[in-house]
């Protein structure tokens, strides 16, 4: 009977360790960091929503049914004019209106679900913007420091990280630099580390733009630079440090750059279309930073809550990435630190919206933010099109029809 039992026992405490094995591989395979979001960040952002006795009040003060029916109506509309994609939009923790519609591949007629996944091209620039930020309240990374603080032998001199964020570097665009590797059979697409030493190296040195903080210049080299910095201060690749410090964090299963997605992610990714013809993968989608992010509206609404919940960032550190940076010519549009601004078009300092589009390799999106009335407006969509930026009359909707103001916001017109 004892020689069973010990039989029996080394059995069982075998089959235990095979066990832990086998669920640590499998985490390991598909994707570990998908099971362990902050539960601490995650009371904080709820604790800043309404529960659900409140929810049905605000619905009645925001006419939300009259809304929707408004929102579905300019949806189908918008379908019918060839809208390929997502819409989410929620205002005071009332989702108002999610839909999608269209196709996620043209060749094998997938239709499109919320589970599905789009490159949110430059929207990406909001995230690179934020753990930047991050870094900098934990002291890892300072505002006024230069990139050769981070980046020794970067040959662009007297240009800080406040500049790589607003804009203001005066950096080429890589984009438009290094056409002959493009062509090099040999050069193999970038990283942000290959990009980097590409400017270093570069002989002639490529010129600058513009001399730094001279004035306002929208270029996704400051961002793919900006991604390179997070990985020096952090020893990481930026694609693990954003997966680790703030998607998963965030309970963001469906959003991922692609060199550290799941199988189970990469099953979901969308086909970027400029009409019917298909966007390859491009010779620079490896850096990463500027662009190269994938999610969907359910993640970019969780997106929305940890910005507004004051859990993600400081107040502090995010109402300084709200100012305006970019006030050497009038304007109702402006930058912050990662954020594009709509701003009062007599003052530049007053700001109304705050959002960022994104365009990339026929993918067409839109995030857009009113802190003050509270609402988010989100469009994801894989064949490129103007729709997308179409929010006006969301914003017309959502904020009750007022013409004035209305007019002093979007049109300039007091």
């Amino acid at each position: 009977m004892k020689k069973n039992f010990t039989h029996f026992f080394l059995i069982l405490l075998l089959g235990s360790f095979l066990l832990i094995q086998g669920c640590n591989s499998c985490k390991k395979e598909n994707g570990q960091h998908l099971r362990h979001k902050d539960k601490k960040l995650e009371n904080c952002i709820a604790k800043s929503r309404p529960d659900a006795r409140d929810l049905v009040k605000i619905e009645k003060e925001i006419d939300a049914r009259q809304k929707t029916a408004a929102i579905d109506t300019f949806f189908r509309n918008r379908v019918r004019a060839g809208f390929n994609g997502a819409l989410l939009v929620e205002q005071k923790g009332v989702l108002l209106y999610k839909n999608i519609h269209g196709l996620s591949n043209l060749t094998t007629k997938d239709s499109l679900n919320f589970q599905s996944t789009f490159q949110l091209a430059s929207i990406s620039k909001i995230f690179t913007g934020v753990a930047v930020m991050q870094l900098a309240e934990k002291g890892k990374i300072k505002l006024n420091a230069t990139i050769q603080t981070y980046i020794p032998n970067f040959p662009y001199k007297d240009i800080t990280v406040a500049n790589l964020l607003s804009h203001r570097s005066g950096l080429p665009n890589y984009l438009h630099c290094f056409d002959k590797k493009q062509k090099d059979e040999n050069a193999g697409s970038p990283t942000n580390a290959t990009l980097v030493d590409w400017f270093a190296k570069a002989n002639p040195l490529v010129p600058p733009a513009r001399k730094a903080n001279t004035g306002f210049q929208y270029n996704n080299s400051n961002y793919a630079v900006l991604a390179r910095i997070v990985e020096v201060v952090t020893r990481k690749p930026f694609a693990e440090y954003m997966r680790d410090k703030l998607f998963v964090p965030l309970d963001m299963n469906s959003t991922y750059i692609d060199t550290t997605a799941t199988a189970e992610q990469l099953a979901t990714k969308t086909i970027g279309y400029d009409g019917k013809r298909k966007r390859e993968r491009d010779f620079f989608d490896g850096v990463y930073g500027d662009k190269g992010m994938f999610s969907n509206v359910d993640d970019m609404l969780k997106w929305y809550h940890a910005l507004r919940s004051d859990c993600l960032l400081k107040r502090s550190s995010l109402d300084s990435a709200f100012v305006p940076r970019s006030l050497e010519r009038p304007s109702r549009h402006n930058y912050g630190y990662g954020f594009r601004l709509m701003t009062n078009v007599h003052d530049m300092t007053k700001v109304y919206y705050v959002y960022h589009g994104g365009w990339w390799n026929g993918y067409s999106n839109m995030f857009w933010m009113d802190f003050k009335n509270d609402y988010v407006i989100i469009f994801l969509s894989n064949k490129r099109n103007r729709i997308s930026y179409e929010v006006q009359p969301l914003i017309k909707i959502l904020e009750g029809g007022d013409a004035d103001s209305y007019n002093e916001k979007i049109n300039g017109v007091i």
